[in-house]
């Protein structure tokens, strides 16, 4: 199987290509900048605000899977335009699509969100992926786009890497009052193959089995990786001018009992030795 990772040089992107290739795929992928460091994967310099030029990659490359997992915040040409244009051309050329979304389309006024909810935005990032997820479904009815949370590596996400700066004595605080329900990057990826591989359509929810604070989160870091949790300050976003919701839990129970991937909580991906998720091969 032939498999592009649209925004592959990226921290999810970089995993997805390794999982891939472990798997049996001939891989490519696509960066705006720099390629990434994934060896063995082709890659190719792509604007996703020129929709021939996104041609050009999918009729070269010929995917069978094409999984976007680019972002560029609240740049709304590439955040909500681009994944439609990427759609119409998977559907074009009748490759499976996935779209990785996010929980900041929703609000957290309702506090757990499944996937028949509805979203209700508070920030122009959550609302360029809310209309990313609309018209990726309209112009391909056939794709899945998985909705996730914080994604957590092993020393190599942004929120991990605020912690080590915390702890050595940066300034800020991490929030008890900002609920997230964080994936581990390797169950993350390897779910999403997973779900490639099957016939799942429309909303999936992707999410990590825990809800937690940001300050938790830290905390649980902080622990697994040899650091004193007491240097890290608490805070209330609520006090903040940080803009976006509070407290947004994905309920990912559907999507789960699709699948064979574990996609395990923070207070058990934090505390477990590292070990590679072990993901259906998707041949």
């Amino acid at each position: 199987m032939t498999t592009l990772i649209i925004g592959g040089s990226g921290f999810l992107g970089t995993e997805l290509l390794r999982q891939a290739r472990a798997a049996g795929h001939t891989t490519a992928a696509t960066y705006a900048t720099k390629p990434g460091s994934a060896p063995q994967a082709k890659w190719h310099s792509l604007d996703l605000t020129k929709a021939s030029h996104l041609d050009e990659v999918i009729a070269e490359v010929r995917p069978r899977l094409v999984i976007n997992v680019s972002s560029s915040k609240d740049d709304w040409r590439v955040t909500a335009q681009g994944p439609i244009r990427i759609a119409m051309a998977a559907a074009r050329h009748g490759s499976r699509f996935i779209h990785v979304s996010s929980d900041a389309v929703f609000s957290g006024a309702h506090v757990q969100y499944d996937e028949s909810s509805l979203p209700d935005p508070l920030t122009p990032y959550g609302a360029a992926k809310a209309a990313a997820e609309t018209g990726v479904l309209t112009v391909y009815p056939e794709a899945a786009v998985a909705r996730t949370s914080l994604i957590i590596g092993h020393g190599r996400s942004v929120h991990e890497r605020v912690v080590h700066e915390l702890a050595a004595g940066a300034e800020g605080a991490l929030y008890t009052d900002d609920v997230r329900c964080p994936v581990y990057v390797e169950d993350l990826a390897a779910a999403l193959l997973e779900l490639a591989q099957s016939d799942a359509t429309g909303i999936q929810h992707l999410a990590g089995a825990d809800a937690v604070s940001r300050h938790e989160l830290g905390t649980l870091i902080a622990r697994r990786d040899g650091l004193d949790p007491s240097r890290l300050r608490a805070g209330l976003r609520a006090q903040s001018t940080l803009p976006g919701a509070l407290d947004v839990r994905l309920d990912s129970r559907a999507t789960q009992a699709k699948l064979r991937t574990t996609l395990r909580g923070a207070r058990q991906f934090c505390t477990e030795p590292h070990t590679t998720s072990q993901a259906t091969d998707p041949r």
